[in-house]
């Protein structure tokens, strides 16, 4: 395959000459025998200088020291251009200080968008204006940020330092005072130490916050105002916050109460409730007692009227019932007795559970009930008395007819007995 590609080509994958093999020059380290074994360096100690002939050892500047040094050289090197200047300056033959300098007012703190004919319309209210001269910087063009302006009069000018002082143009309060580099004896500008204001002397030890024309006790005051105003209203701070707390544990306390008397009232509903139910099923066992009383009364009376007429009258008497009845008879020796006996040993029982008060209120309740039933069937006994005697109610037998009557008057001989509460014909007991 390769025959076929061109000598160009073939030339890039043909080998190249071997590299010729030269001898070393020296041996290796390791091949190396030393005549001397290796050493500490106590053989050239004597070699060292001796330490009473070696330099001082050179200190390195921190930075701190760096910095304060370089503030030293510049607050030398600013007194020397202020005592240069201070020599050169003399504001009585300073070409741009012209007119007259009792008449002549200082404004400072000017707002640099204010204007000449903003500051004229300001202080012409003062007295009629001179001429106005605002300070531009000579660097740049722009303005310096105050002015000053005299007047025709020296009382305008007196006027308007009275007046003028702390008024607000275009947003900021301006300072008023007179020119003092040429009525002052010793003034200097600001810029070569002088000035009223002390907020450029040092450090936040020696400045103070506030300059201007008058005492800086007054300055002092207002500090001190702003301190107590601003301690009351720390205290107030506290003070609301103190009722903020305990408005809270109030409110917590008020809370906690309404929780205890929301539970108070739901235990109190229970109890209720439970009281309730008890009373409900005291009254359910004691209409379940009633209705077994009388069901079994009602099965004496049955029992008795079944055995004829001459078995009811003993019954009537009070006189008990024969020995040899009828099985079939209910009486206290037939087939029910044991069960009523039962019975009446478990409500027995029960009934010893009971609290004194509530086995006292049973009786009284089971006498009225007892002295109801009475009343109610005397009652129905003078109804089937009339009823008998032809009188205006039949114990519900006006809708049988004849057949019913003399259904009802034969089961009066003996074959069956008309029970009072429905006035069904029930038979009467197998004998």
């Amino acid at each position: 395959m390769t025959q076929f590609l061109p000598p160009n080509l073939l030339a890039l994958f043909a080998p190249r000459d071997p590299i010729p093999y030269l001898p070393p020059l020296e041996k290796l380290p390791h091949e190396k025998h030393h005549n001397q074994p290796y050493c500490g360096i106590a053989p050239y100690i004597r070699e060292f200088e001796d330490p009473r002939d070696a330099p001082p050892p050179t200190r390195a500047e921190t930075r701190e020291e760096r910095m304060e040094r370089k503030r030293r050289e510049k607050i030398e090197r600013r007194q020397q251009e202020v005592e240069t200047e201070l020599k050169m300056w003399d504001p009585h033959n300073d070409p741009n200080a012209q007119g007259d300098a009792f008449k002549t007012l200082f404004v400072a703190r000017v707002n640099y968008d204010t204007t000449e004919s903003k500051l004229r319309r300001e202080f012409e209210v003062y007295g009629p204006i001179k001429r106005i001269h605002m300070v531009y910087s000579k660097r740049s063009g722009k303005p310096r940020g105050y002015a000053f302006i005299e007047y025709e009069h020296e009382r305008d000018m007196h006027s308007a330092y009275k007046h003028a002082d702390g008024k607000k143009i275009d947003g900021r309060r301006v300072l008023v005072d007179v020119e003092r580099g040429r009525t002052v004896k010793g003034w200097r500008p600001r810029r070569l130490g002088g000035g009223l204001g002390g907020t450029r002397r040092g450090g936040a030890d020696v400045n103070i916050r506030h300059s201007g024309r008058d005492d800086t006790s007054r300055y002092d005051e207002r500090d001190r105002d702003r301190d107590r105003e601003r301690e009351r209203r720390e205290r107030s701070r506290e003070r609301d916050k103190e009722r903020e707390r305990r408005r809270s544990r109030s409110r917590d306390r008020r809370r906690r109460s309404r929780s205890r008397d929301k539970e108070e009232r739901r235990r109190s509903r229970e109890r209720s409730k439970d009281k309730d139910r008890e009373r409900k099923r005291r009254s359910s066992r004691s209409r379940e007692r009633a209705r077994r009383e009388r069901e079994r009364k009602e099965e004496l009376r049955g029992g008795g009227g079944g055995g004829g007429g001459d078995m009811a009258e003993p019954s009537e008497a009070g006189d008990a019932p024969p020995d040899d009845g009828p099985p079939g008879e209910l009486g206290p020796d037939g087939p029910d007795g044991p069960e009523e006996k039962g019975r009446d040993r478990d409500r027995e029982r029960r009934r010893s559970h009971r609290s004194e008060r509530e086995r006292r209120r049973d009786r009284d309740r089971d006498r009225d009930r007892e002295h109801k039933r009475g009343e109610r069937g005397s009652e129905r006994g003078r109804d089937e008395a009339r009823g008998g005697g032809g009188g205006g109610q039949d114990n519900g037998l006006e809708g049988l007819g004849n057949d019913g009557r003399d259904m009802y008057m034969e089961s009066e001989g003996g074959d069956g007995y008309l029970a009072p509460e429905n006035g069904y014909l029930m038979e009467a007991a197998p004998e």
